[in-house]
């Protein structure tokens, strides 16, 4: 079993950046594929980026691809996404999530990830 923290979240405009970090506790934190996600008022959560376990593979959605980066530190047991030129469309409360069923797989669909942080709300102004 593991735990997620989200954190890094915040106020920021048009064009600028954020960093937020996954921060995971228990056991074999590498033996998961990792991704975030995120949920704006009123819609379904959507993929944003994914890991696979030893951060050899990522996968984004077209929505964020350029812009976002994910990336991880087995050693830390951390996973970071870089948000860069940031758009009101962005603005979301963020999830960090995490699966052990196919670890060498980024996947893309929430119900294969079996643990869940609480969200870092990221709001974008215009």
């Amino acid at each position: 079993q593991v735990q997620l923290v989200e954190s890094g979240g915040g106020l920021v405009q048009a064009g600028g950046s954020l960093r937020l970090v996954c921060a995971a506790s228990g056991r074999a934190f590498s033996t998961y594929a990792m991704g975030w996600f995120r949920q704006a008022p009123g819609k379904e959560r959507e993929f944003v980026a994914a890991i696979n376990w030893s951060g050899g593979r990522t996968t984004y959605a077209d929505s964020v691809k350029g812009r976002f980066t994910i990336s991880r530190d087995n050693a830390k047991n951390t996973v970071p996404l870089q948000m860069n030129s940031l758009k009101p469309e962005d603005t979301a409360v963020y999830y960090c999530a995490a699966t052990a069923r196919r670890p060498g797989v980024p996947s893309t669909d929430h119900i294969t990830y079996d643990y869940w942080g609480q969200g870092t709300q990221v709001t974008v102004s215009s």
